[in-house]
Parts: C-alpha cells; structure tokens; sequence
C-alpha cells in the first residue's frame, strides 16, 4: 500500500477483531496495573493472579474468534492466518501456565505481585504481535514490547544480587542484539526498497539478489539468534536463567522463543531470505554440540536446563534448514512441544526452590521418588519428553525434524542431531536417577502442592502425552498453517 492509500485508509471494525487477542492482554494488564495500589497486600496475590488468569484465558477464547477471520488489517501490516493464531493459541496458553505456577512462588518469596502479572500479560502482547506481523518495522517493536517485559521479569527477585546481575545482563546484551536486528532492517530496505515481507519477497524473487541482503539476513539473524539462544549467541543463557525467578525462566524459555521462531519462519520461508541454508546449518549444529556438551558439567538444575534450552534451540533449528513444506510443520510442531515439557519443568523447580532459591542443585532432588512420588513421576515425564521417548512430545518433535531435514538431504546435520541427543539423555537421566536412586536428604524441606500449581503440571502433562500419544491433529493443523504462509 503507497503512502497516498495509508493517508486514505480508515481501520474498519474487523482489523479490531483481528488484533482482539492482544486488545484483550492489554486492557488486562491495565486492569492489573490500575487496581495493583488499591488492594491491601494481604489480597493483591490472588486478586491480580485471578485477573491476570482470567485475561490469559480470555486471550485464547479471543484466539479462537480471530481465527474465524482471517485476513488482513491496519494497511496490510497484520496477517491473521492459521499460522499466527497458532502462535497466538501457544503463547496464551504458556502466560496461563506461567501465572499458575506463580501463585505460590510469589507467596513464599514474599514479592509483590502486581506489576508481575501485568508484565507477564504485556509480554504476551508483544509476542503474539510477533506472530501477526508482516512489516519488519512492527516486528521490530513487538520484539521490544516482548523483550522490556522479561528483562524486568529476570530481576524480579529484588533481595538477590544474582537476580539483579541476570536482568542487567540480560538488558545490556539483549539491547546489543537488537541493534544488529534493527540494523538488518534497515539494509533490507536498502536492499528491496520496503520493510514489508511481501514487498521483499517479491523483490527477492524478481532477479539478482543484491549482496545487501545477504548482509541484512545475516544481521537479523544475529538479533533473533540471541532471542532465542542459539549458538553463538547464546553466552547470556545459562547465568539469566539461573538467576532469574524459575516461573519466569519457564516463561521467558518457551513463549518468546515460540514468537520468536514465529518471525524466523516469516523472513526466511515467507520472505525468501537469501543465504539461510549456511547460517542455520551452523547455528544449528553448534547450537545442539555446545548445548549438551554445556549441560554435561553442570549441578545446578536451572543452569542444566539453560545449556538444555540452547541444544533444543539447536534442533529446532535442523527443521528450517529443510524443505518449507515439511520444515515449517516440524518446526511448528516442536516449539508446541518444547513449550509443554519446559514450563511444566520450571513450575517443578519453581515449587522444589523453597525460599530464596536454596535448593537447586542436583543433590537437593535426592530421594524426591519416595517422598513425593506424584511430583518426581511428573519431573520424570517431562525429563523423558526433554531426551525424546516414545509416548511423549518430545519423540514425534524429533521424529518430525530430523525427518523433514533427512528429506532435504541433510543427512551430515541429523547424525549430529542424533549424536547430541544421546548425550542429551545422559544429563536428563542424571536428574532421574537422584530422585529414585539416592537417599534423600533430611534438611531439605518439600511443601505440598497447592491446587493452582498442580492444574499448571496437570496442563503440562496432558499437552506432553497428547502430543507423544495423538499428534496427528496438531501437526495436520501445522501443515494447514504452513500451506497458508506460504501462499
């Protein structure tokens, strides 16, 4: 659409409706915000959980509607298709297990808890703006919208100099990414003349690819490769995660990346980003290496999951380095996965924790097999899903991955898939075996699980075994969403 049209244009009631997702977090956030200082502290917990969970689930519901309206909005910069509702659909439903899982953290770390659910439905709205976008520019300022959030998410446990240095690192390296992403855009522009996806494929596709925009390609994907802690730009990963409260590591570990890969998908799928096969074949193969390698030496289990999170990254990665027909569902597919089995990890830590953070470390899960069965065998679900076994989520994500490069000819980076996975199982298994093969240790204590927490692991559980026992319809799903991206 030229300048001349966009002074014309007057949004009609409909681009609301597809927007109504994020209309619906943000006016929920606000809500948050407003009554935060008027509720005495003794009830603000569950009063702005309540509401923070009401807007999470009312932003899926919202999710359903919009997908019954498909189409384009505001001067074609938003594209609601099967492809972003999906997305949208995932990152509600990671806010809602997020914020259940928080109800009792926030309760024994004694933290203030307003502005903590409304930055977790601000969030969201950046993320599902992420998946919607067909502009650059706007992509640009959903990633800040998303990005803001969560750096102030990281240091939310104020008394601990640890969380402090996770946000601030997290900020400075995090804005250092985003400026070579920015950068990318603007070489774009120069390369095809628009910052619309459209516009540059048609660009791309008409002639000789300008060298500019393999420079551009390049640069974003420098940006977004931070985001979502591939290799090599995935330094800041282990000590944030560490550091930071464990229900925002579970969210800040599955919903942004889920948004994130979003955007991947659109530039180099949609968008026809010259030069990607090369970029992601790296990026993947030492992703997945350091990832695991990374995770070998570690004791601290949020520190485990963070080098996990980059090798997962990793094989993520092997499907957009496929063919778009079978790459884009398995990528789909995976992040789903990937999403169910981690935050369902992290309400675990988050609840085993106890005050302050104290118990961490892989001896403190000694023995948790026999003195909360329920809550090891849960662990051990998601652990199994994390490795790839059979009847979890996590098997068929691999299975579809490693497929659809095998497809592509990719046979050097799924052996190195493969080889890291079984390495993969050997830290996973370790956590395993501390819970049913160690004695446990009499000076760590262990609350009962409230309600609220135990809905978020029952959501989590269901979604894993769901996706390993019934994919068919998730990724039949996936496949109707890559056919709509890439008309």
């Amino acid at each position: 659409m030229n300048p001349a049209d966009m002074m014309q244009y007057v949004p009609q009631a409909l681009d609301y409706v597809r927007i109504l997702p994020e209309i619906v977090l943000a006016l929920f956030g606000m809500v948050v915000m407003v009554l935060d200082p008027l509720l005495p502290e003794e009830r603000n917990q569950r009063v702005l959980g309540g509401i923070a969970l009401a807007g999470g689930l009312a932003a899926m519901v919202a999710t359903l509607i919009t997908a019954n309206s498909p189409g384009l909005a505001f001067w074609d910069v938003i594209q609601v298709d099967a492809f972003s509702s999906f997305f949208h659909f995932l990152v509600a439903t990671v806010a809602v297990v997020v914020i259940l899982s928080s109800y009792e953290y926030m309760q024994v770390q004694e933290i203030r808890a307003g502005e903590y659910y409304a930055l977790i439905l601000f969030g969201a709205v950046g993320m599902s703006l992420m998946s919607s976008a067909t502009e650059l520019v706007l992509i640009f300022i959903a990633l800040e919208i998303s990005s803001i959030s969560t750096y102030i998410l990281a240091g939310f446990r104020r008394r601990s100099a640890m969380s402090s240095e996770a946000s601030l690192k997290y900020f400075l390296l995090g804005s250092f990414a985003t400026a070579f992403f920015l950068y990318g855009i603007a070489m774009m522009f120069g390369a095809t003349g628009s910052t619309s996806i459209r516009v540059i494929s048609q660009a791309l596709r008409a002639g000789n690819t300008p060298v500019l925009a393999y420079v551009a390609v390049a640069l974003m994907f420098v940006g977004l490769g931070f985001k979502v802690a591939s290799a090599p730009f995935h330094i800041w990963t282990p000590d944030v995660y560490e550091g930071s409260p464990a229900p925002v590591v579970g969210f800040m570990s599955t919903a942004p990346k889920a948004a994130v890969f979003a955007v991947l998908l659109r530039i180099f799928f949609q968008a026809n980003a010259p030069g990607r096969l090369w970029l992601i074949w790296v990026s993947a193969a030492l992703s997945m290496t350091l990832g695991n390698v990374g995770a070998l030496v570690q004791t601290n289990v949020k520190r485990l999951l963070a080098y996990s999170s980059i090798a997962h990254a990793g094989y993520l990665l092997v499907a957009f380095a496929a063919l778009p027909a079978n790459g884009i569902p398995a990528a789909m597919f995976y992040t789903a996965s990937y999403a169910a089995m981690n935050v369902g990890a992290f309400a675990v830590v988050s609840h085993f924790a106890s005050r302050g953070e104290r118990y961490v470390t892989l001896e403190d899960y000694s023995g948790l097999g026999r003195r909360s069965p329920l809550l090891a065998a849960t662990l051990t679900i998601f652990l199994l899903s994390l490795i790839g076994i059979p009847i979890t989520g996590g098997f068929f994500a691999k299975f579809y991955v490693f497929s659809a490069a095998l497809q592509a000819n990719l046979t050097g980076l799924v052996i190195i898939g493969v080889i890291n996975s079984a390495v993969g199982a050997y830290y996973y298994l370790r956590i395993i075996v501390m819970m049913y093969m160690r004695e446990p240790k009499e000076d760590t204590p262990l609350a009962p699980v409230p309600v609220a927490l135990g809905t978020a692991l029952a959501i989590s559980v269901f979604a894993t075994l769901y996706l390993g026992i019934l994919p068919n319809s998730v990724l039949a799903y996936a496949a109707r969403s890559a056919a709509d991206l890439l008309r």
